[in-house]
């Protein structure tokens, strides 16, 4: 098949820190290459693909997250091109899906972005202008009366992650991500101190969101007990997972996947969250991490750390969210389509 791949405009592909969409597409354009597709990328001109490349910018711009104008241009440069493709994959925001039905060539819009009162109206309106794929079950019952072609977990490349056994752990909690209070970092913090545990936060300060950091995480941040790191390297966000003794995510939001979720329990490392979105549906619950109501059910959960079996968190994210079924999910939802 001939696919135009449409990336967000504002990161790489991959991304050197922070990205969760940007994986997905990366995980998923390569996979496709290697399967014999002719798959062209458009995204930032120094993403780095086996695709074909074509770029609006030539560089990554996270700055401006965002900013429509980029979002625009980024999917008008992969529209005038459509006739080139036998379909097209937007992983972008709103913005292309308007114009979808307005070109010849089917369009694949896989759903990243949490259902809003306002997002679902917006869909609805235009519920025949793409075929739409979920990433959960539960964000897809958000909005059920979409015109769905399936749902499709994001997946992870398991062999490019590092694995520590329950011995090769060190002594710190880990948060990581984008630093928001949607993420729940200061709760993270709060279960560190009453737990007497350290704690490294790992990830961007984006300018939306800088006044949150200032105010409510920067203060707490003494060098010690709860140390920021601020943006890593992929080695070294590698490495913080691999050795910590769990990944708190205490979500404010219903979020749709979670990427980051099973990047946590490939290397071994539970994870212990809040039970919004997707939670439930990504962390097995006494198996691959805790699923907790409260901060003080979180605090309670780290003394059974040692219940959760790091090998078994790994053989369950590759078997359920490996780069091949997330690339088999799509191929099968491609030829669906195209045949009709």
């Amino acid at each position: 098949m001939k696919i135009g791949m449409l990336a967000p405009p504002w990161i790489k592909i991959p991304p050197a820190g922070y990205g969760g969409i940007e994986w997905v597409v990366h995980y998923l354009t390569d996979e496709l290459v290697e399967r014999g597709h002719d798959v062209t990328l458009f995204a930032t001109g120094d993403s780095v693909t086996k695709a074909r490349l074509v770029s609006a910018f030539p560089q990554e711009m996270p700055d401006r997250i965002g900013q429509t104008l980029f979002d625009v241009r980024q999917a008008a440069t992969a529209f005038k091109q459509a006739d080139r493709f036998d379909i097209i994959h937007d992983h972008s925001g709103f913005v292309a899906v308007p114009f979808a039905s307005f070109i010849g060539t089917p369009v694949v819009h896989t759903l990243h972005g949490p259902f809003t009162a306002d997002a679902c109206d917006f869909y609805r309106t235009f519920r025949d202008s793409a075929h739409y794929v979920s990433i959960s079950n539960y964000q897809r019952s958000c909005c059920p009366d979409l015109r769905y072609a399936g749902n499709v977990y994001n997946p992870i490349d398991i062999n490019s992650w590092p694995f520590a056994a329950r011995e090769e752990k060190e002594d710190y909690l880990l948060a990581f991500g984008r630093v928001c209070a949607d993420k729940g970092f200061h709760t993270a913090i709060e279960v560190a101190k009453r737990s007497g545990r350290r704690l490294i936060i790992a990830g961007a300060v984006q300018a939306p969101y800088r006044d949150y950091w200032e105010t409510v995480v920067r203060p707490q941040v003494d060098g010690d007990q709860i140390q920021f790191v601020g943006e890593v390297t992929l080695t070294q966000k590698w490495n913080l997972f691999a050795k910590a003794q769990a990944f708190l995510f205490p979500i404010q939001w219903p979020e749709p996947f979670g990427l980051v979720m099973i990047e946590s329990m490939a290397v071994g490392t539970p994870v212990l969250a809040f039970p919004e979105g997707s939670v439930p549906e990504v962390v097995i619950d006494g198996v691959s991490g805790f699923v907790v109501e409260t901060t003080d059910e979180m605090v309670e959960r780290l003394d059974h750390l040692d219940e959760i079996d790091p090998e078994t968190c790994r053989s369950y994210v590759a078997d359920k969210f490996s780069v091949a079924k997330a690339t088999e999910g799509y191929e099968e939802i491609y030829r669906k389509i195209l045949a009709g």
